[in-house]
């Protein structure tokens, strides 16, 4: 009886484990739509207020890092400025669930008015969490130069940029 026990316990733990992907998910589903129509408040409620994200650095709006809950939402009004769409492709995670490691794979894009493709690109993001929020997140394009190049049609279409907190 003891070991049938056991058994079952582990077959759960696995299957609540092989479930998580696709309820983190679920969970942050709705807040990429609602980012995709201009509304960054569902996915910054996700941060917690000592976040710290890493972006790449380069000559472009997005670049270093952005401190605090008000360095995200700076960073999201400029993502939503610049008309950013994206999607949610893949997702997976380790450690325990009060510190939990998520890997997403994130695709974007922008289109201009008249339908003209501005910019396209895919991402891994790295983020860290601390009891269900997110404190720690590394942006990892597979093309740098499209966000450098997005960045000069943006300015040429008059699209400023939001800048960071104390910057």
């Amino acid at each position: 009886m003891k070991l049938r026990n056991v058994l079952f316990g582990a077959a759960l733990a696995l299957a609540a484990r092989a479930a998580l992907p696709r309820l983190l998910l679920l969970k942050f589903a709705p807040s990429v739509e609602k980012l995709n129509a201009g509304d960054h408040s569902a996915l910054l409620d996700s941060y917690a207020d000592d976040f710290v994200l890493h972006f790449h650095d380069g000559p472009h709006r997005w670049r270093g890092d952005w401190v605090g809950k008000a360095g995200m939402d700076a960073f999201l009004r400029n993502f939503t400025a610049a008309g950013i769409k994206g999607e949610i492709v893949g997702m997976a995670t380790s450690g325990p669930l009060w510190a939990l490691t998520m890997w997403v794979r994130f695709d974007d894009h922008a289109d201009a008015p008249d339908g003209t493709r501005l910019y396209e690109n895919s991402t891994v993001l790295v983020l860290r969490t601390r009891w269900f929020k997110v404190v720690e997140q590394h942006d990892f394009y597979v093309d740098t130069q499209e966000i450098v190049d997005f960045d000069r049609r943006l300015s040429e279409r008059g699209v400023e940029a939001v800048p960071a907190p104390g910057a």
